[in-house]
């Protein structure tokens, strides 16, 4: 039977020669796979108890479809306690995503030979290695771009990305274990052979490459002088992601940093994701009509902004998060919910909230607050930040502000709640 492929591999990268790198190698590229490894975990972790932290299992908070009888991600509700959770660990993924981007980069860079290797398939057993391989490299750059358009606020797709990033965050889950799993013994034997930090001691002049192996496909088999050491690899690398992490941490850190994060979109110390034009508020909306309407048990009890302002008003510093990283503290001022499900005639110790915004259109227009949500004492519907009425823009008349709630179910412009 007639060879699916040449023998002869085309020119150009199909051939090894091309590729003539001394620093690739089974250690190098080991050990950029492991501290991306570290890396990604945070981000994957942070990145699961974001979609934690929306409890879509409770009300209307689902964003991604899913079947009623499959398990919550958290055994126990979304907590309340402290209240910096939330900005915490989304300030930790967006950051911490943007600083793997440079080792990224560097680990594809050092498997690169690998992905021209001929013939494409020699064996099943490789056809199956070099599918899950496409998978793991296909989902990572789809989960890290999508990310950092989606913490530059800039959709040029046409899907939903929480929906898509979410499902692209299982498959590259699943990929990177089995990954892993199969290029351990490599590793191992890679850092057996020439120990883990071994090579970052050798300065330019001493920098040798590595032993070639015709099968392996890393290591070159006529390599060039080198201009450039394998620690010097590492601290471009890292230095690059050092320099991501101060252009953007300071959105979820604040202060003095917050003006150098010249990657994120939103650097002032009190952002707007959505104005009140964005999401067709009007001031005829928000004036003497309009009304709060809360609702218990088929009682329902409208209450005006006057009538608000003349209950007991609590003050609270709190932080507010956004999934795109930024975080800000503000001191509100408002009524608490326990007291509004009280004047619902609801049990404050045992009740859930559904929140309704007065948007006429949008996919969040609604929230839905866990019982530990409405019952702290931080928990407010708020009528004023930092002394001063809502400007329409911040959701005015009336918003939600609750302790390590994610930024978006913190909804402006309330009309409704109903307590059940």
């Amino acid at each position: 039977m007639r060879a699916p492929w040449p023998a002869d591999p085309p020119p150009g990268p199909f051939r090894g020669t091309f590729w003539r790198s001394p620093l690739r190698g089974p250690w190098l590229t080991a050990f950029l796979g492991t501290l991306l490894l570290a890396l990604t975990s945070v981000v994957i972790l942070t990145g699961f108890l974001s979609h934690a932290a929306y409890e879509p299992d409770l009300g209307r908070n689902a964003i991604v479809p899913r079947d009623g009888d499959l398990p919550g991600l958290l055994p126990f509700d979304w907590p309340t306690s402290p209240s910096w959770l939330y900005a915490f660990t989304q300030g930790l993924h967006v950051t911490v995503g943007f600083v793997a981007v440079p080792f990224l980069l560097a680990k594809l860079w050092s498997v690169i030979p690998r992905l021209f290797a001929w013939p494409p398939v020699a064996s099943p057993a490789q056809a199956l290695e070099r599918i899950a391989i496409a998978l793991l490299v296909g989902s990572a750059l789809f989960q890290f771009a999508t990310g950092v358009l989606n913490a530059q606020i800039y959709y040029p797709f046409k899907f939903n990305f929480v929906v898509a990033h979410y499902y692209g965050a299982i498959v590259f889950t699943a990929s990177l274990l089995l990954h892993v799993l199969v290029k351990l013994p490599t590793i191992r034997h890679a850092y057996r052979e020439r120990g883990v930090l071994q090579p970052l001691r050798a300065n330019l002049a001493s920098t040798e490459p590595e032993p070639y192996d015709p099968d392996g496909g890393l290591a070159p088999e006529h390599p060039d002088k080198p201009t450039l050491s394998r620690r010097g690899l590492l601290g471009l690398t890292a230095g690059g992601g050092a320099l991501v992490a101060v252009m953007l941490g300071g959105q979820s850190i604040g202060g003095p940093l917050r003006k150098l994060s010249l990657l994120a979109p939103r650097r002032e110390g009190f952002p707007v994701n959505k104005t009140a034009k964005a999401a067709e508020i009007t001031a005829e909306m928000t004036g003497d009509g309009w009304r709060l309407e809360l609702i218990h048990d088929g009682r329902k009890t409208r209450l005006t902004r006057a009538d608000l302002a003349g209950m007991e008003q609590r003050r609270e510093s709190l932080p507010i998060a956004c999934v795109e990283g930024w975080s800000t503290t503000q001191s509100w001022s408002g009524v608490r919910l326990a007291d509004l499900a009280k004047a619902a005639g609801a049990d404050p110790e045992n009740v859930t909230c559904l929140v309704e915004s007065l948007q006429p259109a949008g996919v969040l227009r609604t929230a839905t607050l866990n019982g530990g949500q409405v019952r702290d004492d931080r928990s407010l519907l708020a009528l004023q930040v930092n002394g001063a009425d809502l400007s329409l823009d911040h959701g005015y008349p009336a918003r939600i502000i609750v302790p390590a709630l994610p930024g978006v179910h913190n909804t402006k412009w309330v009309a409704r709640m109903t307590f059940s």
